[in-house]
């Protein structure tokens, strides 16, 4: 697996991501920079990487997951449940293709607001 981190400046946090083709696009185009934008539970940001839904998209993530929402070619931290997530379950807003794991401590991650820069880079 490969192994990334995403840089918040305050705290770094590391993942692992899986072997899918979206993956795989995002890993050869790091380093990658954007701005955060929270969702419930969620930080998501956008980027110049444009890939529709592959065979790796869900309609629900798990916690801790990274995805990818096609829709707003962003990049997606899942932490906890959304707006729309039903009882026991955390959605996106549409189908996202999974990426791999965040490995570090979640909690960190409510501390990100929006408008705060991230940078991810590989490990």
């Amino acid at each position: 697996m490969k192994e990334i981190i995403f840089d918040f400046g305050e705290f770094k946090i590391s993942a692992e991501l899986n072997d899918s083709p979206t993956s795989n696009t995002l890993y050869d185009q790091l380093p990658i920079e954007g701005v955060s934008q929270i969702w419930g539970d969620e930080i998501y940001f956008s980027t110049n990487i444009n890939i529709e839904n592959d065979e790796w998209a869900k309609e629900t993530v798990e916690l801790g997951d990274i995805a990818f929402w096609p829709p707003g070619n962003a990049v997606c931290l899942f932490f906890g449940s959304t707006p729309v997530s039903g009882p026991g379950e955390i959605r996106p807003a549409s189908p996202t293709n999974i990426m791999g794991k965040i490995k570090g401590d979640l909690n960190q991650l409510k501390s990100v607001s929006g408008g705060t820069e991230v940078t991810v880079l590989k490990k």
